[in-house]
C-alpha cells in the first residue's frame, strides 16, 4: 500500500516514539512528586472539590470515577513505569493491536491527570502532550512502515504549534513587530535559566536578529514541513534547531524538547542514517491489515472534522492560546508570548516566629526551587521538568487574579508548616516549629549589569515595591 506506508520514515518514527516517552516519563513523575500539595485530598485546589463540580464529559478522567491519593500515586507511578518499558523497547515484539493499547495507556493516564489538575496543568505543553500522544498510538510497530495519514497529522501538529505562536506574537505586541521584544524577554521570562543572564546582556543587534528568525521560522517555515525531501528534512532542522536555542535560554517545562520530538517525525529517513546504525528487519516490513488502514483512515476523516475549530482560530483577529475544543484534547490551538512583560516583579514569602509582629519583628525568606528570590542564587536548569507551584507564582506577581484560587491557601500550608507543601521549597526556614505569621511582599527584579555582577556577585538587583499580602 504504497499510499498508505511510508517506509522512508521508519527510523523517524522510532526516534519519535522513544523520545515520547522519555517526555511521558518526565511528565509522570512531575505529576508524582507534586500532586499532593497541589491538587491532592489537602492540597490547594484538591481534585474531590473539583470533580464534585465538573461533570465527566466535560473532563474525561479515571480519577471522576474515584479519587484518593493513593489511587492517584498508583497512577502516577504506572505512568512512570509504562513509560520507561516503552523508552526500552518492549512494545516493539507485541501484536498490533496490543502494540496500540500500549501506547495508549499512557495517554490515557495522562489525559486523566491533566483534566483534574486544573490551573496548575492549564499549559499548553499539557495539551501538547496529549495530542502527541493520542498520535503516537496510531503509528504502529517497528516491524511495520509507519501510516504516512499519522504522520501528516504530526505535522499538522507542527504547523499548528509554530505557525499558531508566530501569528499571535504578530497580531499581539507591537515589540514583536519591531524585533524589540527580546530586549526584555530573557529577563522577564517566567523561569530564566543559567545562561538566561547571558542570553540578556547579548548587544541589542543580536536580540532584533532573534526577534526576525523567531519570525521566519514560525510564519514561514511550517509550510515547508509539506513539500517534497528533501525541503521537509530541513524545515524539520531550523524547527529543532530554534527550539534548542529556547532550550538553552529558558525553562520552558517539556513544551521545546516535544516541539523538537515531533519535527523528528519529519526528517527523513536517509538523514537519521548516518546518525543513528540501526536498520528495519532483514526480512523486510510488514504490510499493514485491512482493519488498521480503516482505524488510521477514520481517524484522518476525525482530525480533518476536528480542525475547523483551530483553522477557524488561526484566521481570526481574535485569535486565542493555548485552547481545546474537545473534551480529548485533540487538535488544539498552540501559541506563547502574544505579549512580553517589560518589568519583572515577583511575590516573596516570608515567615517570622515572633507571635506579635511589630517594626522590629525578623522575617525570614522562603526560597523557591526554580524562581528567583535570593539575588546571589544563579537562576537553576529544570526543564524539561515543570515545577508548577513556581511558575504560577509568576502569573501571581502580574497580577493577584491569577492567584485569588490558590495563593490564600499557599500562605495557610505554610504557616501550618505543611510537610507537602514544604517538599515543593527549596528552602524552608522553619523546619521544626511552624512560624508565627507568613506574609507576601513584591519585589521589582532585574539582572543586574555587567559591573553589578563583578562587583557584588550577584546575578539580580531586586526593589521592594510594596506588601503584596499581610498577616491580618
Amino acid at each position: 500500500m504504497n499510499w498508505f506506508s511510508a517506509e522512508g520514515y521508519w527510523l523517524s518514527r522510532l526516534v519519535f516514539q522513544r523520545a515520547l516517552a522519555v517526555i511521558y516519563l518526565v511528565a509522570f513523575l512531575s505529576a508524582v512528586n507534586q500532586f499532593r500539595a497541589l491538587i491532592g485530598e489537602r492540597g490547594l485546589t484538591p481534585v474531590p472539590r473539583f470533580v464534585d463540580r465538573v461533570p465527566f464529559r466535560r473532563a474525561p478522567s479515571l480519577f471522576q470515577l474515584h479519587y484518593s491519593d493513593r489511587f492517584f500515586a498508583a497512577v502516577g507511578w504506572l505512568g512512570v513505569l509504562w513509560s520507561a518499558a516503552l523508552l526500552v523497547g518492549l512494545a516493539d515484539g507485541l501484536p498490533l493491536w496490543a502494540h496500540l493499547t500500549a501506547w495508549a495507556v499512557p495517554w490515557a493516564l495522562y489525559l486523566s491527570i491533566v483534566h483534574v489538575g486544573q490551573v496548575w496543568y492549564g499549559f499548553g505543553w499539557e495539551t501538547l502532550l496529549c495530542e502527541a500522544g493520542f498520535l503516537a498510538i496510531f503509528l504502529g510497530p517497528s516491524a511495520m512502515p509507519p501510516p504516512l495519514i499519522v504522520l501528516v497529522a504530526l505535522w499538522w501538529v507542527l504547523f499548528r504549534l509554530e505557525f499558531g505562536a508566530g501569528l499571535i506574537k504578530l497580531r499581539g505586541d507591537r515589540c514583536w513587530r519591531d524585533l524589540t521584544c527580546l530586549y526584555y524577554h530573557h529577563e522577564t521570562q517566567p523561569m530564566p535559566n543559567p545562561l538566561s543572564w547571558w542570553f540578556h546582556h547579548l548587544p541589542r543587534w543580536a536580540h532584533r536578529a532573534e526577534a526576525a528568525a523567531n519570525h521566519v521560522t514560525q510564519l514561514v517555515v511550517p509550510f515547508l514541513l509539506f513539500a517534497p525531501q528533501p525541503v521537509r528534512t530541513g524545515a524539520a532542522v531550523v524547527v529543532i534547531v530554534t527550539q534548542g536555542w529556547l532550550v538553552l535560554s529558558g525553562n520552558f517545562a517539556w513544551l521545546n524538547v516535544l516541539t523538537m520530538v515531533v519535527a523528528t517525525t519529519a526528517v527523513g529517513g536517509s538523514a537519521w542514517a548516518w546518525l543513528l546504525p540501526v536498520a528495519p528487519p532483514a526480512s523486510g516490513l510488514d504490510d499493514p491489515p485491512a482493519w488498521y488502514v480503516a482505524v488510521v483512515v477514520a481517524l484522518a476523516a476525525v482530525l480533518a472534522v476536528l480542525s475547523w475549530w483551530p483553522v477557524r482560530n488561526l484566521v481570526s483577529s481574535g485569535q486565542v492560546m493555548n485552547t481545546s475544543f474537545n473534551p480529548l484534547l485533540l487538535v488544539n490551538t498552540y501559541g506563547a508570548f502574544g505579549s512580553v512583560t517589560r518589568t519583572r516583579y515577583e511575590v516573596v514569602l516570608e515567615g517570622t516566629a515572633d507571635p506579635v509582629v511589630r517594626p522590629s519583628t525578623v522575617w525570614h525568606e522562603y526560597e523557591f526551587k526554580g524562581k528567583p528570590g535570593d539575588p546571589r542564587r544563579l537562576p537553576r536548569q529544570f526543564a524539561p521538568y515543570h515545577l508548577r507551584l513556581d511558575w504560577l507564582m509568576w502569573f501571581a506577581a502580574i497580577s493577584p487574579g491569577y492567584a485569588r484560587s490558590w495563593f490564600p491557601a499557599l500562605l495557610l500550608k505554610l504557616r501550618d508548616d505543611d510537610p507537602a507543601t514544604a517538599r515543593l521549597l527549596r528552602h524552608n526556614p522553619f523546619p521544626h516549629l511552624p512560624p508565627a505569621h507568613v506574609r507576601a511582599r513584591l519585589y521589582r527584579y532585574r539582572f543586574t549589569s555587567r559591573e553589578e555582577r563583578r562587583e557584588t556577585g550577584a546575578w539580580w538587583h531586586r526593589t521592594l515595591v510594596d506588601d503584596y499580602w499581610s498577616p491580618g
